[in-house]
């Protein structure tokens, strides 16, 4: 159903029930209540997340005084529309109500819920029991005829024509056909659309931010365009990236995502191994952008010209790929914006700029923006979302953006609703490794994709506890995690002494407990080389032109496509949503469910947390879920090798030996 005028103002219970209300406002107060509706973020301060094309889920708390039966309408419509869609609600008991509605278009929405009291279900549920109780009902099939006739004096044209005739059948019938037609579904809808609503009460609109399926389902791979070279000595380029793009597609990666593109400033240059001086010759960090040849808006010239970066994103697109670019606001002390706008930047009393800091890391090579002072505002928010907007038109339509939690909270939610408003395909991702609060305000503010602390949980009760963090609200509603198993900045402790195992041990909780996930350049060939006592790689790429062999033994590029293509195979695996733990007795191994919500796509996933020993276990399958007894058969398929069977039972037996794989991928089905 949809209908076009607004809703009218009714007026909700008092919000502070402590207070004494007076006679008057006591008369006006709805009767019904609407209460704990979902999915509804801080009270309808920030809207809820959805994707384009996925049903969204709503429910709430409706509820009177009496007996009489509720009728509940979830109504929903795109932001900028004045057009309503209504779905009726149904009831799942001690006053819950569900619904859900499917956007397709992308951008923000809105939805409330309203519920009135329905005089003739109410009269329907007790002419059916009483019916069937053997009770006398001639009077109450009068009530239903007088009933009928105020509804048919309340509506024109075909609806009173329908229940006109459905007056004029009554009229031949006998008792238990009369009960037949006032009990039928379609007489209540037609009093459904002829009553008035009796003491219709309403909800607030609750925000809803709905995005393209990618922010929910995606796998990134981040290089470097300048290591994509044979020679450390000779600088990669756009054009050299080309003939990297088909082997990411065979991995199945679609998000292709570089470091900051623009020039590096020469001031206080970082050399190899983030040393302070650099040699001649040294490329300095991406993330000191800015130089006489440009700022945030310019490409680094070596890397190419902005032809080749265009001709690049159309390559990538080609096989499947789109390029995300990193927005990282920092400065070199180069930056033209010093020069331009020194009223951007906060200046010490002798005339020097402070260089940014993050005790103990220190980054000589980067000062940072003052948003708030005086010639900043608006002039620095407008020119930030200038260069957003200029790489959009470019054809980047992703962006991940570095350390937004340093930056202001009202700058963000104003940005990427800005942005979006514009262009509501485009996604931010927030890479923000701080606290749990204000990772989930990120996501709240607008960012569709967030970082998260899954790169630091490594065993079993606290992956456990993460994992169900993420299914539950408010987190469920607001963040949307990306699973990097590794980063330029980050090479994690458990990968330099786990080997290979470790890598896929790392590379299958990734790709099976979200349904974004991401690597850097270098994980599928198992590197973990760290700086000593440091989550760091020894030779970091991010201060050197580091060429590789993409070919070399003991890589773990067939698995990692392997995962990637069971990913693609299972909607149960393309979000993080819709996990569950069951019992597997061995604490060395996790033991999980995805499931989609019919569970008509059930995969189970053991992995083993021990890359170096065999682990043995008896685990439990879910039958209860799949509807069946504790001794049923169902059929079980390996996705990593094709290999199928069938298992009796509730309690069966794995083993898991890392040095062939150290996991399994499951999916179940009943028997036949």
């Amino acid at each position: 159903m949809s209908r076009n005028e607004p809703f009218e103002s009714v007026p909700m219970a008092n919000d502070h029930p402590d207070q004494a209300i007076s006679l008057a406002q006591a008369l006006l107060a709805p009767r019904i209540v609407i209460e704990d509706t979902q999915p509804v973020l801080d009270a309808g301060s920030f809207a809820a997340k959805a994707v384009s094309g996925q049903p969204v889920t709503v429910s709430t708390k409706a509820y009177s005084d009496g007996h009489d039966r509720l009728a509940v309408m979830l109504n929903w419509r795109q932001a900028h529309s004045r057009r309503w869609h209504c779905v009726s609600m149904q009831a799942a008991g001690n006053d819950l109500w569900l619904a859900e509605f499917t956007p397709t278009e992308l951008g923000p929405h809105r939805f409330s819920i309203e519920a009135w009291i329905d005089p003739f279900a109410t009269y329907c549920h007790d002419l059916e029991k009483k019916y069937h109780a053997g009770v006398e009902v001639k009077l109450e099939l009068e009530e239903g005829r007088l009933m009928l006739g105020k509804g048919i004096e309340l509506c024109s044209g075909a609806l009173r024509e329908e229940l006109e005739a459905v007056q004029h059948r009554l009229a031949t019938l006998s008792t238990d056909d009369q009960v037949a037609v006032f009990l039928d579904p379609t007489t209540a809808r037609l009093m459904g659309e002829a009553e008035h609503r009796s003491y219709l009460s309403r909800s607030p609109e609750f925000p809803l931010d709905v995005d393209r399926p990618a922010a929910l389902f995606a796998s990134w791979y981040e290089l470097f365009p300048r290591s994509m070279t044979d020679d450390p000595q000779r600088h990669g380029t756009f054009n050299d990236v080309h003939e990297r793009l088909p082997m990411i597609r065979d991995m199945g990666f679609d998000v292709l995502y570089f470091p900051p593109i623009h020039p590096i400033g020469m001031q206080h240059r970082k050399g190899r191994n983030n040393a302070l001086k650099a040699e001649p010759g040294d490329p300095g960090s991406p993330y000191a952008i800015g130089s006489p040849e440009g700022g945030h808006e310019a490409i680094h010239p070596q890397l190419g010209s902005r032809d080749d970066f265009r001709r690049l994103v159309a390559a990538a697109a080609e096989h499947g790929l789109e390029i995300a670019l990193d927005f990282a606001i920092q400065c070199s002390q180069d930056h033209p914006w010093l020069k331009e706008h020194p009223g951007w930047f906060s200046w010490r009393p002798d005339g020097t700029i402070r260089y940014a800091e993050n005790p103990p890391k220190k980054y000589q090579d980067i000062v940072n923006v003052d948003f708030y002072a005086p010639e900043a505002v608006p002039s620095l928010w407008l020119a930030l979302r200038d260069v957003v907007v200029g790489w959009v038109e470019e054809g980047v339509k992703t962006f991940r953006v570095d350390n937004p939690h340093t930056k202001p909270l009202p700058f963000w939610q104003w940005l990427i609703a800005n942005v979006r408003s514009q262009h509501p395909d485009v996604i931010f991702l927030a890479e923000a490794f701080t606290k749990p609060a204000m990772m989930a305000r990120l996501g709240k503010v607008g960012y569709a994709q967030s970082y998260t602390y899954f790169t630091w949980r490594n065993h079993k009760q606290e992956l456990r506890e993460y994992f169900e963090q993420l299914n539950q609200p408010p987190w469920s509603q607001c963040y949307r995690p990306n699973f990097f198993v590794n980063t330029p900045d980050i090479n994690p402790f458990f990968l330099h002494t786990s080997g290979r195992a470790g890598f896929l041990i790392r590379a299958a909780l990734a790709t099976m407990g979200s349904g974004l996930w991401g690597m850097y350049s270098g994980f599928e060939l198992c590197e973990g080389t760290p700086l000593p006592g440091k989550e760091e790689y020894l030779d970091s790429e991010k201060y050197e032109i580091r060429p590789r062999d993409f070919t070399q033994p003991g890589n773990i590029i067939a698995e990692i496509a392997q995962l990637n293509r069971i990913r693609r195979q299972n909607r149960a695996l393309q979000t993080h949503l819709g996990v569950a733990f069951f019992n597997c007795w061995n604490d060395n191994i996790l033991y999980f469910a995805k499931r989609t919500p019919e569970r008509d796509n059930y995969i189970l996933v053991a992995v083993s947390l021990d890359p170096h020993n065999a682990q043995e276990a008896h685990f439990e399958l879910p039958l209860w879920e799949l509807g069946l007894d504790d001794n049923a058969e169902t059929q079980g398929e390996d996705l990593m090798n094709g290999h199928r069977w069938s298992w009796y039972g509730k309690t069966q037996w794995m083993r898991i030996e890392p040095w062939h794989l150290p996991f399994g991928i499951w999916r179940i089905a009943k028997a036949g």
